[in-house]
């Protein structure tokens, strides 16, 4: 038989096979294992079509799904010095944002973009998970500050999309200076009597969790996002319990009080738009 495998086989898949079609055209859903076609799968917004699993959705995919007409401006966030600690662990941190970049075309892991939602004018920040697990360090506070600024400048509401792993590392305590920064960015939208919303996304963790993530008028969640402060291994270490299996989803979350709604994308703009004409009335621009 070793004929028919060595010899046989591989001309037949040559002939069936062509070498023009792009080995790209489909996804596969890392919760369920379905692969889907590639078009499909964006015109879902990054939704499995068989399990509803919501993957990571970029920043500019995210608003132009949110923004009515899909129509939005991006607000450029200032330069910063990129390594200010000389920090090194396994390599040099200049090197591990040089390389990221490169890989996935970001500056870093926030965008900012303002537009309309429902026809009430509203700045949007979003996370973008691909660069260095949407990790905060100072260009993504001052895209929080940012943003926070142009909703007051604007008399806009103020959205945050968070999906991160928390802190920087690599920016030590600069890093975690962002958390009080971020907190008074967005008593800044309080003070000015404006609406401020958070949609969690999958995952939300660390630091930003215990920000700016959880201060919101309303907090909305993404379906089966994980939500939460620690990790799971770490809290059944030192709590020395087992816990639930669905514990830090955002289903989770909802029946006990900490997040409002489960929203899935495709009803997001809808859901936000309805929330927004609660809490603006009269205020739609024209």
């Amino acid at each position: 038989m070793n004929w028919i495998t060595n010899s046989v086989l591989p001309k037949i898949k040559a002939w069936v096979q062509s070498d023009d079609v792009p080995d790209n055209l489909w996804v596969k859903c890392k919760a369920c294992g379905q692969m889907i076609f590639h078009r499909e799968f964006e015109q879902a917004y990054n939704c499995c079509s068989t399990c509803g699993s919501h993957a990571p959705l970029p920043p500019q995919s995210r608003f132009a799904m949110t923004f009515d007409d899909g129509k939005f401006d991006i607000i450029p966030l200032p330069q910063i010095i990129d390594d200010p600690l000389k920090f090194r662990d396994t390599k040099k941190y200049v090197d591990r944002l040089r390389d990221t970049r490169n890989r996935t075309g970001l500056d870093d892991a926030i965008a900012v973009a303002v537009g309309k939602i429902g026809g009430y004018d509203t700045v949007m920040a979003a996370f973008d998970f691909r660069f260095m697990g949407g990790s905060m360090g100072r260009m993504v506070g001052n895209g929080i500050v940012l943003a926070a600024q142009e909703a007051v400048k604007r008399k806009a509401a103020l959205i945050t999309v968070p999906s991160t792993g928390g802190a920087r590392m690599q920016e030590g305590v600069l890093s975690l200076m962002q958390l009080p920064r971020t907190i008074s960015a967005v008593d800044q939208v309080r003070d000015a009597n404006l609406p401020y919303i958070v949609l969690l996304a999958h995952p939300t963790t660390g630091g930003v969790t215990a920000s700016f993530a959880m201060l919101g008028d309303i907090q909305i969640a993404e379906p089966g996002a994980i939500i939460g402060f620690a990790g799971r291994r770490v809290i059944e270490e030192t709590v020395r319990e087992k816990l639930p299996d669905d514990f830090q989803t955002a289903e989770y979350l909802q029946e006990h009080g900490m997040v409002d709604s489960v929203v899935a994308r495709n009803e997001q703009s809808a859901y936000i738009g309805r929330i927004l004409g609660f809490l603006m009335g009269n205020s739609k621009a024209a």
